[in-house]
């Protein structure tokens, strides 16, 4: 059983890189607006649920978020907040 009082790590996957996540949050965010949807409320729906429902299919956006695990897509909005606000 793991220790309540210790830090857990959250190690990040190198199955691809970055800029495929930011790519592909780019495209989602597009082919969102393009539909007449708010793309914040659908992606975050989408991250916080993992319901593919969330986002559109035009322009291949649903097939496209799911090649990222939602952690991956997590860690390029908080890196890119950060970068931004910091």
């Amino acid at each position: 059983m793991p220790d309540i009082y210790e830090t857990q790590f959250f190690k990040r996957l190198e199955k691809e890189p970055v800029n495929e996540a930011q790519k592909i949050l780019i495209n989602v965010y597009k082919a969102l607006s393009e539909k007449g949807y708010n793309p914040i409320y659908q992606i975050v729906g989408y991250i916080l649920s993992g319901d593919p429902t969330y986002i559109t299919s035009h322009n291949n956006a649903r097939s496209l978020i799911r090649k990222i695990e939602r952690d991956e897509l997590l860690e390029e909005l908080v890196k890119d907040y950060v970068k931004h606000n910091c």
